[in-house]
C-alpha cells in the first residue's frame, strides 16, 4: 500500500507551527499554573485545568469538544474530565489520534527545585515546571498541529482527533480505562493512535510493547526485643534483609532476553523501605519493604508470585517469622502493537521527514495508557522526543522538541 503526503500543504502547516513557538510557550505557562493532581496525590482533580484549556481552544476556533465525564466522589465536581476535539477529514474510514493526559504528579521535595514548580521558567531553550514534559509537551504539540490545519483551512485526508484524559498518573480508572469500558465505540480497530508520553532524546524510540508490572509489599513480623538479648525476640529486619537477598535469584529464575526491550530482561528490585524502630538498641518486630517487578511478556505474573512465595516460605521457616504479601499494582502486559502496524510505519515516516533519523519499535518497562487500547485490539504507539524528565525535580521540556513533535504530528494528520 502506498503512502502520500502533499508536501506543499505540509510546508504551510509546519511554517504555521514554527511561527507559533512563543504561543506554545505561553500555553505551557498557563497549563503549568493549573496544578491537576488526583485526590490520592492530595489534589482536587483536573477540572480547573481542563476548563481553562477548553476555553483557550474555543478562543482559537476549535470545534466544540465532546465531554465524557467519569463519575467520582473524591473531587468537588463529582466527576473527572475527559475531552475529545475532532476535525472531520475527507474520509471517515479511520481517525488519527493524539491522546494526552491532563493530570500531573506532585512536585516532591520542593527544596530540590530551582524555583516554584507551578510557575513556568524558560532558560537555555528549555521550559521548567511540573508537568511541562509529562504530559504537556505532547499535549501542546498536538494542539498546535491541529490548530495549524484549522488556520490553513485544510481538510485532512482522514478524521483527526485530540483526546485529553484524566487520571493517568494514578491508574487511569477515570481516564483511558473509563473511556474503553464505557465509550468503547469512540475508537476503531483501524484508527492510528499516538500517545506522546514516553521517548528518547533523539526521537528514535517508538514504544510498541510493555512489560508486566507487579509491585509487592512485604510485611515481616517477628518479635521485638532489646538489642542486647536477640535470643528473646525474632528479628524481623534480619529476616527481611535475607528475603531481599534471596529475591535476587528471580533474575536467574526468569532469564528470557528480548532486545526489543530496554533493558532487555525482566527486572526485580527492592525499592521502598518503611521505618521500623526509632532507636539503635531495639530489635524490630516488624519490617516492611517493597519490590518493583517488571516482567517480560513471556512470563506470567502469577508464576513470578509463585516463585516469590517459595522464597517467602523458606525465610519464614529459617527465621521463625510470618510474612504477609500485598500487591499494590498488578498489571499483566497487554499484547504488543505489531511493528508492522500502520501507526508504527506512519510515525517512522513522519520522524524521518522531520528529524532525519530512523525510528524503530521498542519495548519499555514502564506502563502507559497504551495498554488499555492494546488489550481492546487497537494498535497504539507511544512516541515523543524528550529527555525523560517525568516526575523529576526541575522537570523540563526542550522547546525545540515541542515544536518538532508538532511537525511530526502534522505529518501524521496529512498522510493518506
Amino acid at each position: 500500500m502506498g503512502h502520500h503526503i502533499d508536501n506543499e500543504l505540509l510546508l504551510r502547516v509546519t511554517s504555521r507551527i514554527e511561527a507559533a513557538r512563543d504561543e506554545m510557550i505561553e500555553l505551557q505557562r498557563g497549563l503549568c499554573a493549573h496544578p491537576a493532581l488526583g485526590p490520592s496525590s492530595g489534589g482536587t482533580g483536573e477540572m480547573a485545568k481542563a476548563a481553562w484549556l477548553m476555553e483557550r481552544l474555543s478562543g482559537w476556533g476549535f470545534p466544540e469538544p465532546e465531554y465524557y465525564p467519569a463519575p467520582s466522589d473524591d473531587v468537588p465536581e463529582g466527576e473527572r474530565p475527559n475531552y475529545i476535539v475532532r476535525l472531520p477529514g475527507a474520509s471517515h474510514d479511520h481517525t488519527t489520534w493524539v491522546l494526552t493526559h491532563l493530570d500531573v504528579v506532585p512536585p516532591g521535595e520542593e527544596n530540590l527545585w530551582s524555583g516554584d514548580p507551578w510557575t513556568l521558567r524558560e532558560e537555555d531553550g528549555k521550559l521548567y515546571g511540573r508537568g511541562v514534559e509529562d504530559n504537556q509537551q505532547g499535549m501542546v504539540s498536538g494542539i498546535f498541529a491541529f490548530r495549524a490545519l484549522l488556520e490553513e483551512g485544510i481538510t485532512p485526508p482522514h478524521d483527526v482527533a485530540l483526546a485529553f484524559v484524566a487520571d493517568e498518573e494514578t491508574g487511569s480508572h477515570f481516564g483511558a480505562e473509563y473511556l474503553m469500558e464505557h465509550h468503547r465505540d469512540l475508537f476503531g480497530p483501524d484508527d492510528l493512535l499516538l500517545i506522546p508520553d514516553a521517548g528518547d532524546e533523539d526521537g528514535t524510540m517508538i514504544e510498541v510493547a510493555e512489560k508486566s508490572i507487579g509491585w509487592f509489599l512485604f510485611t515481616v513480623r517477628g518479635r521485638q526485643t532489646h538489642g542486647s538479648t536477640p535470643d528473646h525476640g525474632v528479628n524481623a529486619h534480619k529476616a527481611g534483609a535475607h528475603l531481599i537477598v534471596l529475591l535476587e535469584q528471580l533474575y536467574e529464575d526468569f532469564p528470557v532476553r528480548d532486545d526489543l526491550f530496554d533493558p532487555p530482561v525482566s527486572t526485580f528490585e527492592p525499592t521502598m523501605k518503611r521505618a521500623n524502630v526509632e532507636n539503635i538498641n531495639t530489635i524490630p518486630g516488624e519490617d516492611i519493604f517493597a519490590f518493583d517487578c517488571r516482567v517480560m511478556p513471556a512470563y506470567s505474573l502469577d508464576d513470578v508470585r509463585g516463585r516469590i512465595e517459595v522464597y517467602v516460605r523458606e525465610v519464614e521457616q529459617t527465621f521463625g517469622v510470618t510474612i504477609g504479601i500485598e500487591t499494590p499494582s498488578w498489571q499483566p502486559a497487554a499484547p504488543p502493537t505489531s511493528p508492522e502496524a500502520p501507526i508504527v510505519g506512519a510515525l517512522g515516516r513522519a520522524v524521518k521527514h522531520t528529524y532525519g533519523v530512523d525510528a524503530r519499535p521498542m519495548g519499555i518497562g514502564g506502563g502507559t495508557v497504551a495498554s488499555f487500547f492494546r488489550k481492546a485490539g487497537i494498535p497504539a504507539a507511544v512516541w515523543s522526543r524528550m529527555d525523560d524528565q517525568a516526575h523529576m525535580p526541575d522537570e523540563y521540556c526542550v522547546i525545540d522538541y515541542m515544536v518538532g513533535d508538532a511537525a511530526v504530528m502534522a505529518h501524521l494528520f496529512l498522510e493518506s
